[in-house]
Order: structure tokens, then C-alpha cells, then sequence
């Protein structure tokens, strides 16, 4: 197991390093600074083959314009904030509206647009890497200076673990994901991939992709993925949360048990190269993206071109435009507290 670390190319005079981090089980994953970006993530297949099961790029450029987030810590706020706008200890905050007229994914000038702080941790008994960020207060319209910790780590077992920590000197709000892009084939689209999401409930959304505040039971709608189905099972299907989608799944699902407590949330398993996906989490819900927007554009390592469907996202967070919905999941971090989640990706094959 090590830690292998050089430079990935340069903005404005200064460097962006990769980090490689080998741990057991042949996966090994790649992280730059830019944006805490995985840029790989690699894993044998039943055969023993390894090969990449997240969308990346060989080089800078593709990641300075990168309107799909593919890799990328998101932060302040994962997902969207309705009108850019929501009420804070009797302050109206407002955001940066990069988003039609609601705020996404932190803001024109997010956490996936900064150069982060990186540290191999030296006496961790596995490979390990923490990024850190300081977040000023007013950055995108958040309150608060916002000290922000990231530590990618491969576990002994063959998984990636991510934890995320924050602290505030002022009450805000925080919402942490990871946004790398999954195909267990490396190749083609995932509509044969097969997911379980162990979520009874899901977050129906308006026309904009926004919470309606409802929290809808799975059982019979197109949502139902408590039993292993494959992604294009239904994504056809003429149904509202679908066409609001733009084709596919843009939702965030309940992940069942207690939120706070590391728990299964999903599993995406591929029939061509017999990789398995789980994903476990602290987080209170998970957000499955279909990868609908992606039009092609983009050719990613080895060729694969990201046209719709080719790749999707399993982002582990707290529920959408939280802020704006008592009902839902307090995102809310107060001076003195400590914002910690943990998401663990375990990678296997058969």
C-alpha cells in the first residue's frame, strides 16, 4: 500500500498535484487538488482485470471547464437551493443563482473550482489523503469562515472511505457530497446496471428539480428500487418525476435507519463485468443522477464517450433546498459543533 505523488499541471503559476493512493484488492484510486477531484478509481473486474469504474480525465484542462462536476467535492451546499434564497437566525442569506434562478452545487465559484490543501496522512495504517479548505465568510452568499476537512482513505477491505468534516466561527449551513461519475463496465452506458437503494421513500420534485417538501413512499412508482432492478428498467416510462428528470433520475431517495449511523445505502451491480458497488453512509439521503444532460461532448479516459446515460451518480448528502424545509434534515452548523459524515464506496467482483 503507498502513496505516489506528482504534479497534474498548473492554474495561474500554481501547481495541481495528483495523488495515487494503491491499497489492497488491486483498487486504487487518484485524486488531484483541483476541485479534491477523484479522477480514478480503478478495480478488477470477475477476471481479475482491473480497469476504472468512475468517469476521469488524463489531464487539467477538461476539469477547468467541467459543468457536469464529474469528480468533484461539492460544497457549501450539495444540490440546489431554491431562488438562491433562504432564512438563517432571522438573516435572509443570498446565494449565487448559477442555476436558472436557483443556486447549485455550491455556486458559480464552488468547492470543485478551488485548488485544495493536500496531506498524506504519514501514520495512518492505511492509504490516506486529507485536503482541507477554508471557506471565507461571504464566499457564494454563505455565512460564517468555514474550516473544511476531506480524507480520502482505501481501507484494508477494497473501498474507498470519504470523511468530511467542518467547522464554523458563525451559523451556516453545510451539505458535502462527492460527484464522481460510476460505470462498473468502464465502457458504454449503465442502463444494464442493476441498483438497490435501501430507501422505502424519495423526495418528489417540481419541474426545476426542486423538493416539492413531500416525501413519497417508493412502493409502485418508477422510484421502487428496494428490490436489485436495472437502471432502464422504467427510465422510459412516461411519468412526471421522470420528465422532470430530463429523461431519467435526478432524485434524492430516504435512506432507511438512522441517519448519523454508517448503514447501507446502496448497491449498483454490473452483469458484464461481475463489479459490485456498495455504497454505505452516514448521510441522510442519496442522490441518484442518470448522468441525463450529458450530451456527448465530452470523451473521457480511454475513449468513452459521455454521451447520455453514460455513467451515474450516487451522491451521498443531505436532502435538497433543506434550508427552505423545516420538516427535512437540519444542515445547519452552529460555532462549536463539528459537521462530520462519512461515505464508504466498497468495491467487489463475481
Amino acid at each position: 500500500m503507498s502513496i505516489i505523488r506528482e504534479p497534474f499541471g498548473a492554474i495561474d503559476g500554481q501547481t495541481v498535484e495528483r495523488f495515487t493512493l494503491r491499497g489492497a484488492h488491486g483498487v486504487e484510486a487518484q485524486i488531484i487538488t483541483y476541485g479534491g477531484t477523484l479522477v480514478a478509481l480503478r478495480a478488477p473486474d470477475r477476471h481479475g482485470q482491473s480497469g476504472d469504474v468512475v468517469v476521469g480525465f488524463d489531464t487539467l484542462p477538461p476539469y477547468l471547464n467541467n459543468p457536469a462536476y464529474i469528480g468533484s467535492l461539492i460544497g457549501r451546499f450539495a444540490n440546489r437551493i431554491a431562488n438562491g434564497v433562504f432564512a438563517l437566525g432571522g438573516m435572509t442569506c443570498h446565494l449565487a443563482r448559477n442555476h436558472g434562478a436557483h443556486h447549485l452545487h455550491g455556486g458559480a465559484i464552488g468547492f470543485d473550482k478551488v485548488i485544495w490543501q493536500a496531506r498524506p496522512i504519514a501514520d495512518a495504517a492505511e492509504p490516506a489523503l486529507e485536503l482541507t479548505y477554508l471557506s471565507r465568510d461571504g464566499e457564494e452568499g454563505y455565512p460564517g469562515n468555514l474550516s473544511v476537512a476531506v480524507t480520502y482513505t482505501l481501507t484494508a477491505g477494497g473501498a474507498l472511505r470519504i470523511d468530511y468534516y467542518a467547522t464554523t466561527d458563525r451559523t451556516t449551513v453545510v451539505n458535502l457530497t462527492n460527484h464522481a461519475y460510476f460505470n462498473l463496465s468502464g465502457a458504454g452506458n449503465i442502463l444494464h446496471h442493476e441498483a438497490r437503494l435501501f430507501a422505502s421513500h424519495f423526495l418528489p420534485v417540481d419541474a426545476s428539480l426542486i423538493p416539492t417538501g413531500e416525501i413519497r413512499a417508493v412502493h409502485g412508482t418508477v422510484m421502487d428500487f428496494t428490490t436489485p432492478t436495472p437502471i432502464g428498467a422504467r427510465i422510459n416510462t412516461d411519468d412526471e418525476q421522470l420528465r422532470n428528470g430530463l429523461g431519467g433520475y435526478d432524485h434524492t431517495w430516504v435512506i432507511d435507519g438512522a441517519a448519523g449511523e454508517l448503514r447501507h445505502a446502496a448497491r449498483l451491480a454490473d452483469p458484464a463485468s461481475g463489479r459490485t458497488l456498495d455504497v454505505l453512509t452516514t448521510h441522510p439521503g442519496i442522490h441518484l443522477y442518470t448522468g441525463n444532460s450529458l450530451d456527448g461532448t465530452l470523451t473521457a479516459r480511454n475513449g468513452h464517450v459521455l454521451s447520455k446515460h453514460a455513467a451515474l451518480c450516487l451522491e451521498t448528502q443531505h436532502f435538497p433546498d433543506s434550508p427552505n424545509h423545516p420538516h427535512f434534515p437540519s444542515t445547519i452548523l452552529n460555532p462549536g459543533e463539528v459537521y462530520r459524515h462519512t461515505t464508504v464506496f466498497h468495491l467487489s467482483a463475481s
